[in-house]
C-alpha cells in the first residue's frame, strides 16, 4: 500500500478524530452574521468554493471563496480564513499580507510552526489529518467533515457513507476511460472541481468539471465512449441522459458527497496504477509551491 492509498484508506476515522476540534471549529468558522472570505490554492481553493456555499447556505452570513493568486483587497470582510495544508504556500502568504488589520484571520492547516502563524491571528491545526503524499486526500475531506460538523450537522451518517466508499466497487474499469467529467451543484461544485485535480494529479488524465447544469451548454460536445460523467449530490437526472446520449458513461451514488469524493479519489489511485504510474510522486508536482523572490 502506496502513502496515498494509505491516506485515502484512513478518511472516516479521521473525520472521527476532527471532532475533538469542534468548540474552535465553531468559534472560527460559524460567526454568524458576520462577512467571510476563504483563500486557497489548489486543493484548499476548491475546499474553500465548498466551505463558502456550506456557511452562506446554513445562514451564518455572505461568504465568498477566492483563489489566493486572485485576491484583491477591494471588500470589506469582518473575518478571513486561509486554507493551506502546508501553511508556507507563498500565494496564501502574499494574500494574507496585504488584508487590513480589521479583519480577524485564521489559518486552516495541517502542520504548526509555519510561516502562516505569524501572519493569522488564530490556527485550526489539523495535524492528525497531515499528508505524507504530496497528493492532498485525508486534509481536505477532514476540514470539510468537520466544517459540516460546525455548522450543525450530524456526521455520523457522512463516517459511514465514508466506509461504505472505501468498499464499494468503481463506477468503470479504469482501462476503459480516457476522459472524466465531474459535476457538482452547490457546495458540491467544489467537491467536482477538487474530483477532477485529483485524477489530473495522480493519473496524468484527462478531467474537467463543471457546475452541473452547465454540461449541456459546450462541454457534453467532448463526451464520447471513454468518457464517464460522475455527479455529485442533486444534480438533475437528466444530465444522466445526455452523458449517455453522447455515448458516454453516467454515474452516480446515494453515498454523501463527501463519500463520493472518496471513491473518486480511489478512482484516481486505480487509474493511475493501470497507467503505471506512483501517485506518491506526481509530475511536476510538489507538497507546497513556494516561490522564490
Amino acid at each position: 500500500m502506496n502513502d496515498t492509498e494509505a491516506e485515502i484508506t484512513s478518511q472516516p476515522e479521521v473525520w472521527l478524530r476532527s471532532l475533538a476540534l469542534s468548540d474552535q471549529a465553531e468559534r472560527e468558522l460559524v460567526a454568524p452574521g458576520e462577512r467571510m472570505l476563504v483563500l486557497g490554492c489548489g486543493t484548499s481553493w476548491f475546499v474553500a468554493q465548498a466551505l463558502a456555499e456550506l456557511r452562506e447556505s446554513a445562514g451564518f452570513g455572505e461568504t465568498d471563496a477566492i483563489c489566493a493568486s486572485e485576491f484583491r483587497p477591494r471588500r470589506r470582510y469582518d473575518r478571513i480564513l486561509a486554507v493551506t495544508r502546508s501553511g508556507t504556500s507563498t500565494e496564501v502568504l502574499e494574500a494574507l499580507r496585504t488584508i487590513p488589520p480589521s479583519a480577524r484571520t485564521v489559518a486552516i492547516t495541517a502542520v504548526r510552526g509555519e510561516p502562516v502563524d505569524d501572519l493569522t491571528d488564530a490556527q485550526l491545526v489539523l495535524d492528525f489529518a497531515d499528508e505524507r503524499s504530496v497528493v492532498q486526500t485525508r486534509f481536505p475531506t477532514t476540514v470539510l467533515a468537520l466544517t459540516r460538523h460546525a455548522f450543525g450537522e450530524n456526521i455520523d451518517r457522512v463516517v459511514r457513507d465514508g466506509r461504505e466508499a472505501l468498499k464499494v466497487d468503481l463506477p468503470k474499469d479504469p482501462a476503459e476511460i480516457d476522459h472524466l467529467v465531474f459535476l457538482g451543484t452547490g457546495w458540491t461544485y467544489g467537491l467536482a472541481n477538487e474530483a477532477a485535480l485529483k485524477v489530473r494529479e495522480a493519473a496524468q488524465a484527462y478531467s474537467e468539471s463543471y457546475p452541473a447544469k452547465d454540461f449541456r451548454h459546450g462541454p457534453v460536445a467532448v463526451c464520447g465512449p471513454r468518457s464517464l460523467v460522475w455527479s455529485f449530490g442533486n444534480t438533475d437526472p437528466e444530465l444522466d441522459d445526455v452523458a449517455r446520449g453522447a455515448g458516454a458513461t453516467a454515474y452516480r451514488n446515494r453515498l454523501d458527497p463527501l463519500a463520493q469524493l472518496v471513491l473518486a479519489q480511489r478512482f484516481a489511485l486505480a487509474l493511475a496504477a493501470h497507467r503505471g504510474l506512483d501517485p506518491d510522486n506526481p509530475r511536476l508536482l510538489t507538497r507546497s509551491v513556494v516561490l522564490t523572490p
